[in-house]
């Protein structure tokens, strides 16, 4: 005898008819989302609070990244979670262990740096990584939008870069120019900054050239000591290999061999740009960043920055990259700062 059953007065259907309905509209389940334990080992249980963060800093980073459970105890760390975030959690904390076994500290980029990688299963954007001057360091883009940047370098002589506060501009600029650097790909380095105040006359500076202009050129200055030791600044410096100087000291210069850097170039005047623009030598590249937001010329000036990239984005070997507030990388609040003062513009 047939066993049946009947659901809401509807037609009435075998047992082993329901069991097989069942079976063809009950989805497989889904493997990352199951809950797997891993344990990993402390390699140096005395650096356990460098790996751990000021406070558990680092632990919190991780564990909002990828709602895991992390507990810690007699040199080893236990994630909790799903599947897939438990694995990419654990790739973090074996990142940073790598990196340890070189450093003598982590810094918060590190660690966001190896959340990133982990969300991306590891893997960099095209363009990939490049080599610094700091041991075991290297620079590598956090979004599209620098890696098309960082592209667009390698394979232009001119690359205009135009992007709001905090997209790494200036960073990834002077991080391709210093890997040029070090693979002997060109014998030196000329970063340039127009002397404009940011809506504040500052008067008159004491000092030799380079102190007056060192409040112009500090965030370039700041670049390089993510890249280089202190000493090796000072002796490239000395030798002429990087030089930092304010645009209005580049007029009649030809620079051959060399990455040229104009920072905050939305404060150049219209032939200020095209003074610096025709110092380009042989076998050198030039790059050119701004935010054509952020411009502090009188209001009677144009800015040399916005009108280069219109004449010259259809020129052949010229490379114009717009990055976003999707490619800021500074404190999670920037990229809400740009896009409430974008609003009220």
């Amino acid at each position: 005898m047939v066993q049946r059953l009947t659901q809401r007065g509807e037609q009435d259907i075998t047992m082993g008819q329901l069991r097989a309905v069942s079976r063809r509209v009950t989805p497989p389940p889904d493997p990352a989302t199951k809950n797997l334990d891993i344990n990993i080992t402390i390699e140096d249980p005395a650096r356990r609070g460098t790996l751990y963060g000021n406070s558990d800093h680092n632990l919190r980073l991780i564990r909002a990244a990828f709602d895991v459970k992390l507990s810690a105890r007699d040199g080893i760390l236990h994630i909790s979670g799903p599947t897939g975030a438990a694995k990419r959690a654990a790739q973090v904390f074996e990142e940073l262990q790598t990196t340890l076994r070189s450093r003598p500290d982590l810094t918060e980029d590190h660690v966001q740096d190896a959340i990133e990688r982990a969300q991306r299963n590891g893997v960099s954007p095209e363009g990939g990584a490049v080599e610094v001057f700091l041991p075991n360091t290297t620079i590598t883009p956090r979004t599209d939008g620098q890696r098309e940047y960082m592209e667009a370098i390698v394979k232009n002589d001119l690359t205009f870069c135009l992007g709001p506060a905090g997209t790494g501009k200036t960073f990834l600029a002077v991080a391709l120019a210093l890997s040029l650097l070090k693979s002997g790909k060109i014998k030196r380095i000329v970063l340039a900054r127009p002397a404009v105040e940011a809506g504040e006359k500052l008067g008159y500076l004491p000092g030799d050239l380079q102190a007056k202009v060192n409040p112009y050129l500090r965030p370039i200055f700041d670049a390089m000591h993510d890249m280089m030791s202190y000493e090796q600044i000072k002796r490239f410096m000395q030798n002429d290999v990087i030089e930092v100087v304010p645009l209005a000291f580049m007029r009649g210069r030809t620079l051959n061999n060399a990455v040229i850097i104009l920072d905050e170039a939305q404060n150049a005047t219209v032939s200020q740009m095209m003074m610096f623009l025709t110092r380009l030598g042989q076998r050198g590249k030039m790059i050119v960043t701004g935010d054509d937001s952020q411009s502090d010329l009188e209001s009677d000036k144009t800015s040399g920055f916005i009108d280069a990239v219109m004449r010259l984005e259809p020129v052949s070997g010229v490379s114009v990259i717009r990055l976003e507030k999707a490619d800021i990388v500074r404190h999670p609040l920037v990229q809400d700062i740009v896009e409430a003062y974008g609003k009220a513009h």
